[in-house]
């Protein structure tokens, strides 16, 4: 049986936490994968969209737990990956 996360009050809690076997409070299917963004973002840009696109994209941004600017960007940039 996993044991459930306790909750805490300060970040000094987390890093004495952090220091103790977490497999028992780890489950396998609960893991995802997760992409970190490096690069600065220097530059904007504005983008005419319709609704419907715009909450096409929105839904499936939150069924990836991420924001949706953020999944555009991930879109773009893999459909420009060789």
């Amino acid at each position: 049986m996993k044991k459930r996360l306790p909750k805490f009050r300060s970040d000094s809690e987390v890093e004495e936490f952090l220091d103790n076997d977490l497999s028992e409070y780890l489950v396998g299917e609960h893991l995802r994968p997760m992409t970190f963004e490096f690069q600065t973002k220097e530059k904007i840009v504005n983008l005419r969209i319709s609704a419907g696109l715009l909450e096409e994209v929105k839904k499936e941004a939150k069924k990836r737990q991420m924001p949706y600017q953020r999944y555009i960007r991930q879109v773009l940039e893999l459909s420009l990956k060789p």
